[in-house]
């Protein structure tokens, strides 16, 4: 499996507010303690995923904080909207990431495979754009995948992780990343999570905070299948 600090620069392009947090909380927090360059992109603000009226203003504030207990602090928004992805031109769309390629010259870009991960549209159309965007770049493409042995499949269940979709399941010996998270790490990831109250406090207080630690606590690449 690869040494993080062979991974350089790291683009990581995700849909929503906390995409980012979940999937590589750890790694980003691993990243920028080794002073690696990290920045991520987040396609829209997330005003879908609640009742407030106010929601997109709520989950920007609340990502701008998770970024800074992970150490990232280059971030950019594409704006667009919160379960239209799939409709926006997905050429339009890889040229504003192409942009930021351009910018940024990563080594690697994390984003989600053609599954989005949990199915949801919004992902799944996020990783066409990126596949569009690096296609004539020298970058490293991974995804964010899904072990064979699932940690709390009950939980995924009861609260319709996979509702929609579920990932692609890598085995241990074919991952590029797998990042099982120590103490301190664990401890940045779950409070970076515990900031973006408006999608996590149900969650945490429905399952304990112990469960939802655990159920976060390995972080999982591979490259594209």
């Amino acid at each position: 499996m690869t040494n993080l600090l062979s991974l350089g620069t790291v683009l990581m392009v995700w849909a929503h507010p906390d995409d980012e947090t979940y999937l590589v909380g750890g790694l980003s927090a691993a990243l920028t303690d080794a002073g690696q360059r990290v920045v991520c992109v987040t396609a829209t603000r997330g005003e879908a995923g609640g009742d407030a009226a106010d929601l997109a203003e709520i989950r920007t504030a609340e990502l701008d904080v998770a970024l800074a207990m992970l150490g990232v602090d280059e971030h950019r928004w594409l704006d667009y909207p919160d379960g239209g992805c799939a409709v926006v031109d997905d050429t339009t769309a890889a040229a504003r990431i192409r942009a930021v390629v351009d910018e940024v010259r990563p080594d690697t870009v994390v984003t989600f495979g053609p599954d989005g991960f949990t199915g949801h549209p919004d992902h799944r159309a996020v990783s066409r754009w990126v596949d569009l965007a690096v296609a004539s770049y020298d970058v490293r493409l991974l995804h964010a995948v899904a072990r064979e042995h699932r940690v709390d499949a009950s939980l995924d269940e009861d609260f319709g992780v996979f509702e929609l979709g579920r990932p692609r399941v890598v085995p241990d010996d074919e991952l590029a990343v797998l990042l099982p998270l120590d103490d301190a790490l664990l401890d940045r990831k779950v409070a970076a999570l515990l900031a973006q109250e408006s999608q996590t406090a149900g969650l945490v207080q429905a399952v304990g905070l112990d469960r939802f630690r655990a159920w976060v606590a390995t972080e999982s690449l591979a490259e594209p299948g």
